[in-house]
């Protein structure tokens, strides 16, 4: 149990750390994306003043038709001033919705990957289990406060698997067979063991949980991978 809450602060640690640099190196490339796009930019009255040094060197642009067309070209050139001050509010908002989508889905990768590692330590090590509270006579288990109502069956498997993690054993399906019908392993079958195991676990309902409570040990058999000090019969 102290190695298992030693990893979890471990990883919620580098996980933070992860998010904190991240977060940084994304508001710092955006920064200097966002500064070097508005410098380059060119000025809202970059047109006007260009229209004006033209008729200002040109001395042979003094008719009417040449002031008119001067008129016209400055109002082109505050309405182009007006555009380019919209688009750079456009880029502005639009760099504030690509950092925050950034953040977002650095923060949600860094959740996913500290989850699956997380899922990792628990199918390696089994279930945490508090407290398992086992009543024959009400036919309930208290999981860590979880309430299940089992069978009849159920509860017997699961009673027998209690009794042989208490006593650090290893039932095969024969021998919970045999201790539930009261009759030697030997003149039992270990496909009915199988099927109570089975059964219990359906009756337990989460897949997760049943399948990391209940373990199947390779060519030994089944046990509960729980501390046994945390069983308790009434």
């Amino acid at each position: 149990m102290p190695d298992q809450t030693t990893f979890a602060t471990d990883l919620r640690s580098t996980g933070n750390r992860v998010v904190t640099f991240g977060i940084a190196g994304i508001v710092a490339i955006l920064a200097i994306a966002a500064v070097f796009l508005f410098l380059t930019l060119p000025d809202g009255n970059a047109f006007n003043e260009r229209v004006e040094q033209i008729f200002t060197e040109n001395d042979a642009l003094v008719t009417s038709e040449a002031v008119k067309l001067l008129e016209v070209l400055a109002q082109s050139g505050t309405a182009f001033g007006d555009v380019l001050v919209s688009y750079r509010i456009v880029i502005f908002v639009l760099l504030i919705f690509s950092t925050a989508l950034l953040i977002a889905a650095l923060v949600f990768l860094v959740t996913i990957i500290a989850l699956n590692k997380r899922m990792g330590e628990i199918e390696r090590s089994g279930i945490q289990v508090s407290s398992l509270v086992i009543s024959r006579e009400e036919r309930v288990v208290l999981l860590n406060n979880m309430e299940f109502k089992l069978t009849e069956a159920a509860i017997e498997t699961l009673a027998v698997l209690a009794e042989a993690r208490m006593d650090e054993d290893v039932l095969t399906g024969a021998a919970i067979e045999g201790v539930i019908q009261g009759k030697p392993e030997a003149d039992c079958d270990e496909a009915a063991g199988a099927t109570r195991i089975k059964r219990l676990r359906d009756s337990l309902g989460n897949q997760m949980v049943s399948e990391l409570l209940v373990k199947n040990i390779a060519r030994r058999g089944y046990m509960l991978a729980i501390d046994k000090d945390v069983i308790r019969m009434v």
